[in-house]
């Protein structure tokens, strides 16, 4: 993948090549974390002795640690430097995987996972920051592959998911980002120091809530697939088994994501709801694993149409160069979809089956036409 030309000398030649390197590997490694969860469920539910419900909550710490790590990150990008910020988010990924290497009870996960959730909110933030100020001009080009990188993540997370065990997967996933720390501090990251400003206006943006809407639709239906329905797949599919079609499910949200850049933002979001919904109502009631295939193949494709048009509103709607503030609430609004799903749909699921997780999906679907249906700059 090529890197974007340096604008005004800020990058420039070998540099430029391998900080975009850079940001994109972070990229993968940090959504990896984000999914190497779900083929580990069923091994943590034995383990600890706990139900759906119980790994709702296990599953909902990630990002409700994301959320903390978003406002603390939003504070540090005006403060620190680039590097800065994401070598502390990787620290703190790697200091809970440690939890789950080290720890044998469900409340010692829970906060694991918490841990590791503040740091991919730092890492995000982090990466995304410094593209949009390495490279203005080409927020869009430049913010697509990253969202490109992390569906690459969402394949990687899976296949070390699928390393037996709960220790496995974590230490495995922890010499990953111990090794990507080195070279963040080696290449130094530019800073997005005065590039980028906060601007609360943008946030009375009706285009800024329909592209809220859009990720939160896209990142609750991740949540539900990843936080949700393992323990369901558990019934007739092993851990391995799991992580390979959670990494299959992963590349079909890539492409989607791709081939809906050629449509617009707004019907992107709106053609996303229908597999949506459906992926995850076929996966819920199915009980075969061909079902299972087929179900999460609809359903990523509307998840990775939903992220690119969620971003294309975004991007349209509010200036690169007074983003901050918007992102980063865009962001917590986002990944509050990732927190409501497994809170949610793990005792839906225990009470009225895994069918019924859908009608949670389809809740935030009817949220989606609403809101682009709205006049105003979008």
């Amino acid at each position: 993948m090529k890197a974007p030309a340096a604008p005004q000398g800020q990058l420039s030649g070998t540099r430029s090549s391998a900080v975009y390197a850079l940001l994109l590997t972070l990229g993968v490694l940090d959504a990896s974390g984000y999914s190497l969860i779900a083929p580990v469920l069923p091994a943590l539910a034995q383990q600890t002795g706990s139900g759906a419900t119980e790994m709702g909550i296990l599953v909902a710490a990630f990002p409700l640690g994301m959320i903390a790590g978003f406002a603390a990150g939003g504070r540090a990008v005006r403060r620190m430097t680039s590097a800065a910020v994401i070598t502390g988010g990787l620290l703190l990924v790697a200091a809970g995987c440690l939890g789950f290497i080290l720890g044998t009870e469900l409340a010692v996960f829970v906060v694991a996972r918490l841990v590791m959730g503040v740091g991919s909110g730092c890492l995000w933030l982090g990466i995304t920051f410094t593209t949009l100020a390495a490279w203005p001009g080409q927020e869009y080009l430049c913010t697509s592959r990253v969202f490109a990188a992390y569906s690459a993540g969402g394949l990687l997370g899976p296949l070390l998911g699928a390393v037996q065990g709960v220790r496995g997967p974590f230490a495995a996933y922890l010499v990953l980002v111990l090794a990507a720390a080195l070279p963040v501090v080696v290449l130094r990251p530019p800073s997005y120091a005065g590039a980028l400003t906060a601007d609360r206006r943008a946030l009375r943006s009706r285009g800024f809530w329909a592209a809220g809407a859009g990720i939160v639709l896209a990142v609750l239906a991740l949540g539900t697939v990843e936080g949700v329905l393992p323990l369901h797949f558990g019934t007739r599919l092993t851990q391995s088994q799991i992580g390979v079609l959670y990494a299959a499910t992963s590349v079909l949200v890539a492409v989607a994501a791709t081939l809906a850049a050629r449509l617009t933002p707004r019907r992107a979001l709106t053609a996303a709801t229908v597999p949506v919904v459906a992926g995850i109502a076929a996966a819920g009631a199915g009980e075969s694993v061909l079902v299972w295939i087929g179900a999460l193949a609809v359903a990523g494709v509307g998840i990775g149409m939903a992220n690119t048009g969620s971003i294309g509103v975004l991007l349209d709607a509010v200036p690169a160069q007074r983003i901050v503030t918007a992102m980063v609430l865009w962001s917590q609004i986002g990944i509050l979809g990732y927190l409501a799903a497994p809170a949610l749909g793990g005792p839906v699921a225990d009470a009225y089956g895994y069918v019924a997780v859908a009608g949670v999906v389809a809740v935030a679907a009817l949220a989606v036409p609403l809101t682009l249906g709205r006049p105003g700059r979008t």
